[in-house]
C-alpha cells in the first residue's frame, strides 16, 4: 500500500483538475481553522470574554452541523450544482469575516457580533464540506480514491493543526480582529480556484422520496463498523471540543504564554500531523487499517493529557504543549486518514452526500454540547480539572470501536451493500 501511494499521489497532483479542487479545498479548510483561534482569541482579548461566553460561541460554531447537516445532505443529492455552491460558501465566508475587522477598528465590535459571525461562518463551513465530498467523488477515479482520500482527507486533518497555529502567530503579528483579514484572502483564493475546475457533477435526484434522509442515516445504522465508528467519533469530538474550549484560556491565563507562544507551539505540532500522514501507509502495511484506526483513536486524545500537567513555569509549559500538540497530530492522521478510508470504501456512491451529512450532523454535531459542556465545567470546576475529565473521556471513547470488526481488519473492507 506505501509503494502504492508514492506511486499514484504525484500522478493525481499532476492532473489539473484534482489539483485545483484538492488546492481550493486545503485553502479552505486552513482558512476554517485560523479561524477557530482568531474568533475565540478576538473574545478573550479583544472583549474580555468568560468561560461560559467562551463556550457559547463555541457552540454556535458548530449548532449549522447539528441542525442542518442531514438536510443540506439530501438537497446536495437532489439538487447538485456542488461546484457553484463551493463557491458561494467560500465568498459568503470571506464577507461575513471581514465584517470583524471593519467592526473593530470602528471600536463597535461586540460579542452578540462574534457569535453572529460563528454561527454564519459554521453553517457555510458545513455545506462546503458536503458539497465538496460528492465532488470529490466526480473528480477522482475509482482507481485512485484510497490515494485522493489520504490527500483530501490528510489536508484536512493537517489544517487541524496547522491552521490554529498559523492563527496564533498572525494574532501575535497583527492582533486578533486584523488577522481575519487574512482569512478572508484565503477564501477569496479558494474560490478563485474553484472557478478554473472544470468537471461533470454527478447527476442530482430531484425527484427522491421523502424518506432519502432517513435512507442515508439507515445505512449507516446497518453497517457495524460505520455504526461505531460514528458512536466513537461522536463521543472523541464531545470530549475534544471541551478540551480544546478551554485550551487556549487556560494557556493563555493560567500558563501566562503569549499569543505567540501559542503560535509556535501549535504550528510546531502541525509537524507531528505531517510526519503522521508519511508514516499512516506504512503503519497501515504493517498492523492493518483496523487497528491503525484504533491505534489513533488513543494517542490523538491520550497525548494532551500533557496539557494539564504543565507547571507555572512558562517554558516548561510550552515544552509540554508543544509535546502534546505533536503526538496528538501524529495520532489525529492515524486516526481520521484510515478512519476516512474505511468510510469511503464502504459507502456505496448513492449514499455518499447523506453519509457526509451524518457524519457532520451526528458527529461535529455534539460539538455544540461539548462547547456547552466546556463552559459549564470550566466555571464550575476550574480550568485544569476540566481539561482533565476531557482527556479522560477522550480516551475511553474509542470503546464502542473494541465492539467492531475493526482489530481484524488488515485491508480495505469490501462496499457495503
Amino acid at each position: 500500500m506505501a509503494t502504492q501511494l508514492i506511486g499514484r499521489i504525484p500522478r493525481l497532483l499532476h492532473q489539473v483538475t484534482f489539483r485545483r479542487f484538492w488546492t481550493a479545498q486545503t485553502i479552505s479548510y486552513l482558512g476554517d481553522q485560523v479561524s477557530t483561534i482568531a474568533l475565540p482569541l478576538t473574545a478573550v482579548l479583544a472583549l474580555d470574554a468568560s468561560a461560559a461566553e467562551m463556550g457559547f460561541l463555541g457552540a454556535l460554531a458548530s449548532l449549522p452541523n447539528l441542525l442542518f447537516a442531514l438536510h443540506v445532505g439530501g438537497f446536495v443529492d437532489r439538487h447538485g450544482r456542488l461546484r457553484r455552491t463551493m463557491i458561494l460558501c467560500d465568498l459568503g465566508r470571506a464577507a461575513v469575516l471581514v465584517t470583524v475587522p471593519i467592526a473593530y477598528s470602528l471600536d463597535a465590535l461586540t460579542l452578540t457580533h462574534l457569535w453572529v459571525v460563528a454561527f454564519a461562518t459554521g453553517t457555510l463551513a458545513m455545506v462546503f464540506n458536503v458539497s465538496s465530498n460528492s465532488l470529490f467523488a466526480a473528480i477522482v477515479r475509482r482507481d485512485d480514491y484510497v490515494q485522493a482520500t489520504s490527500l483530501t482527507r490528510g489536508s484536512f486533518s493537517f489544517s487541524w493543526v496547522a491552521g490554529p497555529g498559523i492563527g496564533g502567530t498572525l494574532v501575535q503579528i497583527l492582533s486578533a480582529p486584523v488577522a481575519l483579514v487574512i482569512d478572508v484572502v484565503s477564501f477569496l483564493g479558494s474560490a478563485f480556484l474553484l472557478r478554473s475546475v472544470s468537471v461533470e457533477e454527478p447527476k442530482p435526484e430531484p425527484h427522491a422520496s421523502k424518506s432519502h434522509i432517513r435512507d442515508g442515516v439507515n445505512f449507516v445504522r446497518r453497517t457495524p463498523v460505520l455504526r461505531a465508528k460514528f458512536l466513537g467519533g461522536g463521543l472523541l469530538n464531545l470530549f475534544y471540543t471541551v478540551y480544546f474550549t478551554l485550551f487556549l484560556l487556560f494557556i493563555a491565563r493560567e500558563l501566562k504564554l503569549t499569543p505567540g507562544m501559542i503560535g509556535v507551539a501549535l504550528g510546531l505540532g502541525a509537524v507531528g500531523a505531517l510526519a503522521g500522514s508519511f508514516v499512516t501507509g506504512r503503519i497501515n502495511r504493517r498492523i492493518g487499517i483496523g487497528p491503525t484506526f484504533l491505534l489513533g483513536s488513543v494517542v490523538f486524545p491520550g497525548a494532551l493529557a500533557l496539557v494539564p500537567f504543565a507547571t507555572d513555569d512558562k517554558w516548561v509549559a510550552f515544552g509540554l504543549v508543544v509535546a502534546a500538540e505533536f503526538l496528538s497530530g501524529m495520532g489525529l492522521m492515524l486516526c481520521d486518514i484510515s478512519g476516512s478510508s474505511i468510510q469511503q470504501a464502504l459507502t456505496p456512491d448513492r449514499f455518499r452526500s447523506r453519509v457526509q451529512g451524518a457524519y457532520l450532523g451526528l458527529i461535529n454535531g455534539v460539538r455544540t454540547a461539548g462547547a456547552l459542556v466546556a463552559g459549564g465545567l470550566g466555571t464550575l470546576v476550574g480550568l485544569r480539572p476540566a481539561l482533565w475529565l476531557a482527556v479522560i473521556g477522550g480516551v475511553l471513547s474509542c470503546i464502542p470501536l473494541l465492539f467492531a470488526p475493526l482489530a481484524r481488519m488488515r485491508e480495505l473492507p469490501d462496499q457495503a451493500e
